[in-house]
C-alpha cells in the first residue's frame, strides 16, 4: 500500500522518508513518531510546528546526527538510514509466540535469524558515510555551531580536508570562492567567529555547507536567531543559492510568514507527527487540521484593522477530536493535500474543500 502523504511525481524523489521514528529514553519519549514525506530535486520543503514538536529531530535523524528507531530514509533511490525497532519487536513477538506454543522452534529460529540479519544491515548503514557530502546542514545557532578556536578558513575547509583534499592552494581558493558566494569578503578567512555579527556567522555556516557541493541542504531554523532585517537577507541568499546551484532544501522553521514565501510544500508537525501536508499556497488558503488553523491564526499581519479583529485559535486535542471510535491516519483528501484524521473528519474536511471551490 502506498503512503498517502507522498505527492506523486514523474521524477524519483531525491529524498524519501518512510515511517520515520526517533525515540529516546528506551522508547519512552517519541520525538518523531511514524512520519513519511518525500522531497523532489529543486524543491523547498517546509517543516513547521511549535517548539518541541520534532522538527529539528527529524532533520538531525535524516542527516545521521541521531540514530533512528524505525522506518527508513532513502536518498537518490538508495537506502541511507534504517531503524531497527521493528526488527527487534518482531524477535520479541516471535519469542512470545513460541513460549505460548503458537510457533515451532524452527519457526522461531528462522524469525530470529532473519530479523538479526536485517538489524546488522541497518546498523552497517551508520558507518558507510556514502551520501554525507551530498547532504549538508545549516544550524539554528550561528554562534555555537562555529568553533571559536578555529579560523573561518579552517571551519569552512574542514569538510574538504575530511574528504581528502590536501592541496592548500586549492583549499584557499575554494574557501575564498565560498565566502564571496555568500556575500562575505575573502579576507575574512583568517579571522575568528567572535569577530563577526550573527548574520555574518550564519553566512559562514552557509558557506561551510555549500563548499561540499551538496544536493540537499537541511536548514534548521537558520533565521530564528537573527534580526528581522538580517532574516530577509539570509532568505534572499538561500533563494539565490537554490536557483544558481540547483539546491534542494528541507527548511525547518516556526515562522509561517517566511515559510509561505520560501517553500513549495509545507508539512505541519505536532507532537512528533505530521498532521497536514500540502503546497504552501493551498495550505494557507485552505487549512484543514485544527492545529494548522491555530498556527495560522497566530501569524501577525502589518494591518492594524485586521490585528484589532484577529482572534487567536487555541488547539486542544481532547476537544478538537473524538478518536474513541476510530484512530486517525494520514489520509490523502486531494492529490496534493493530506491530513491526519479519521474517516468522519476526512468527510468534513472534504466538504469544506468542495465548498471553498
Amino acid at each position: 500500500m502506498e503512503d498517502p502523504n507522498i505527492v506523486k511525481n514523474n521524477d524519483q524523489p531525491l529524498l524519501q522518508v518512510s515511517h520515520l521514528r526517533t525515540y529516546f529514553d528506551k522508547g519512552r519519549f517519541r520525538a518523531v513518531d511514524d512520519i513519511s514525506f518525500d522531497i523532489h530535486k529543486g524543491e523547498v520543503f517546509g517543516l513547521v510546528g511549535e517548539s518541541g514538536c520534532g522538527k529539528t529531530t527529524t532533520g538531525r535523524s535524516i542527516i545521521g546526527l541521531y540514530d533512528i528507531s524505525g522506518g527508513n530514509v532513502s536518498f537518490e533511490g538508495k537506502l541511507l538510514r534504517a531503524g531497527t525497532l521493528d526488527y527487534r519487536n518482531a524477535i520479541k513477538a516471535a519469542r512470545v509466540e513460541y513460549k505460548h506454543g503458537s510457533i515451532s522452534k524452527a519457526e522461531l529460529d528462522k524469525a530470529v535469524s532473519s530479523n538479526l540479519t536485517k538489524i546488522k544491515e541497518a546498523e552497517a548503514l551508520r558507518h558507510k558515510g556514502k551520501f554525507e557530502t551530498k547532504i549538508q546542514m545549516i544550524y539554528q545557532d550561528p554562534v555555537s555551531s562555529l568553533d571559536p578556536r578555529m579560523t573561518i578558513r579552517e571551519i569552512i575547509a574542514e569538510g574538504l580536508r575530511i574528504r581528502g583534499v590536501r592541496d592548500e592552494r586549492q583549499i584557499g581558493m575554494t574557501v575564498a570562492k565560498a565566502l564571496t558566494r555568500v556575500g562575505l569578503l575573502s579576507e575574512y578567512a583568517d579571522r575568528y567567529p567572535h569577530e563577526f555579527s550573527g548574520g555574518q556567522r550564519q553566512r559562514i555556516g552557509i558557506a561551510r555547507a555549500i563548499i561540499m557541493n551538496p544536493q540537499l541542504i537541511i536548514a534548521d531554523e537558520p533565521i530564528s536567531a537573527l534580526d528581522v532585517s538580517i532574516k530577509a537577507q539570509v532568505i534572499n541568499l538561500l533563494n539565490e543559492l537554490r536557483r544558481d546551484l540547483g539546491l534542494t532544501v528541507l527548511f525547518i522553521a516556526h515562522d509561517l510568514s517566511v515559510v509561505k514565501y520560501f517553500c513549495d510544500r509545507i508539512a505541519v508537525m505536532y507532537a512528533g507527527k505530521i498532521v497536514e501536508l500540502a503546497p504552501a499556497d493551498e495550505l494557507f488558503a485552505h487549512p484543514l487540521h485544527p492545529y494548522t488553523r491555530s498556527l495560522l491564526s497566530a501569524v501577525p499581519l502589518p494591518d492594524p484593522h485586521y490585528e484589532r479583529k484577529r482572534s487567536r485559535l487555541t488547539y486542544q486535542p481532547e476537544q478538537a477530536h473524538d478518536y474513541t471510535k476510530e484512530k486517525p491516519v494520514m489520509r490523502q483528501l486531494t492529490p496534493t493535500h493530506s491530513v491526519w484524521c479519521n474517516r468522519e473528519e476526512a468527510a468534513i474536511y472534504t466538504r469544506e474543500l468542495e465548498g471553498d471551490e
